[in-house]
């Protein structure tokens, strides 16, 4: 299956590349982010990234993986819920075919996806679980792609087994 819902911890997951739900400034943050920074190593990830310098809402850019199973991590910045009258929907949008298209700029078959701006930046999570499976599926019929949607936790997961059970994989 091209697109799929799995419960897991993004570090984890083997493919090609994984997503960081990033701040604008690409530097070690909480949540996804800490735990992506620490499972590829602070350090090296923290040079890279300051490289690179920013990243505009709504955008992506890419780096190593470092010490992670993938070979690469697309940091894609989401936007920060304001009550939905200020963008948020298309710029989170954004992140999602602007990561793919990232993805596939540099040749990769798989990438795997946290449910960006839904922790810290307040975004609703059903609001933003509708988002990422909107994007993902209007990029996937154009384009041969693995892409996996990584839910973390219980709740997030039973609310993605509620409005998409045909996307869900069981874990084994």
């Amino acid at each position: 299956m091209p697109f799929q819902i799995v419960r897991n911890d993004i570090t984890t997951m083997q493919v090609d590349a994984i997503v960081n739900a990033a701040n604008s400034r690409l530097a070690q943050g909480g949540g996804v982010c800490g735990g992506i920074f620490a499972a590829a190593g602070a350090q090296e990830l923290t040079r890279a990234c300051r490289a690179i310098g920013h990243c505009d809402t709504g955008d992506a850019v890419i780096t190593p993986g470092f010490r992670l199973p993938a070979r690469y991590i697309i940091h894609a910045v989401g936007p920060i819920w304001q009550g939905g009258t200020n963008g948020e929907e298309a710029l989170l949008r954004s992140c999602y075919l602007n990561s793919l298209a990232l993805a596939e700029r540099h040749g990769l078959r798989s990438i795997a996806f946290p449910l960006i701006s839904s922790g810290i930046y307040g975004y609703p999570k059903a609001a933003a679980l509708s988002v990422a499976v909107s994007a993902i599926s209007s990029f996937l019929p154009e384009h041969d792609m693995t892409v996996c949607l990584v839910i973390f936790d219980r709740p997030t997961y039973a609310l993605c087994c509620e409005q998409f059970p045909e996307l869900i994989v069981q874990p084994k």
